[in-house]
């Protein structure tokens, strides 16, 4: 009986953490809302929390064993659902809806930036066995509220996201800031610090909004720049080569 009664609350759990992940579309819709209401404040808060969402249900899922005791849902299909409107298709409408780009770019850049994402989510190969990210992955709300944030010159947004639609399709590998074990305690304190810079500057945005100061600029950019760092090591100077795990094997993000 202890046993039936310790699976059904297991089980009960998973369903449960299946409905806190799909919340992160509810939440999405709110920041889409935001944006098409021109409260870019409030969507950059909205993007936040959706970001937060994503960061703490993996760890969950895996301390409970979802992909066992809640099977009826796939949590890797769900996450991605979650991802791909929350990652995606929200920060370009965020690109489309807050003149950071010239206009006569807009369309082509927004179509871009969901084409090659469609694309890097569809790869067999699109994540290592040791937790590496094969092309850039599709963290358009960072990049975006970055991008907002430092008052990026509205061509330099243009270029850089070309840049990145570009990184999409390569074999270069990325991070992930938790799961990756190479220098983890330094990414995580990195993401940390990061994280918490944009969430107090959304907090604290509002319009017109003054020049960046130098520390705003350490602040938001370290996280790129040590991703970078050790994206050239992994792709070029690391002995080892770690196989590629096919995507649809993976438990969860």
């Amino acid at each position: 009986m202890a046993t039936a009664r310790k699976m059904t609350a297991q089980r009960n759990a998973g369903y449960a953490l299946h409905v806190f992940t799909a919340s992160g579309a509810v939440f999405g819709m709110l920041a889409l809302q935001a944006i098409i209401d021109g409260r870019v404040r409030d969507s950059l808060i909205w993007l936040i929390i959706c970001q937060i969402l994503d960061g703490i249900d993996g760890p969950i899922a895996r301390k409970l064993d979802v992909v066992i005791h809640a099977s009826w849902l796939s949590g890797v299909v769900l996450d991605e659902i979650v991802d791909y409107f929350t990652y995606v298709i929200i920060p370009v409408m965020f690109l489309l809806n807050t003149g950071m780009m010239p206009a006569q770019y807009e369309t082509f850049v927004a179509g871009t930036i969901l084409l090659t994402c469609a694309i890097w989510w569809a790869r067999t190969d699109h994540k290592t066995n040791d937790d590496w990210f094969v092309g850039f992955p599709c963290m358009w709300n960072l990049v975006v509220i970055s991008f907002l944030l430092l008052k990026t010159p509205p061509e330099w947004v243009v270029v850089i996201s070309l840049i990145l639609c570009a990184l999409q399709l390569t074999n270069i590998k990325f991070p992930h800031p938790v799961r990756v074990k190479v220098l983890r305690p330094v990414s995580i304190s990195i993401s940390v610090v990061y994280l918490s810079a944009i969430t107090v500057l959304s907090l604290d945005y509002s319009e017109p909004l003054e020049s960046p100061s130098l520390l705003t600029k350490i602040l938001i950019l370290s996280l790129p720049i040590y991703t970078t760092g050790l994206a050239i090591w992994k792709t070029w100077f690391a002995t080892e080569k770690a196989p590629r795990i096919r995507k649809k094997s993976k438990l969860r993000k």
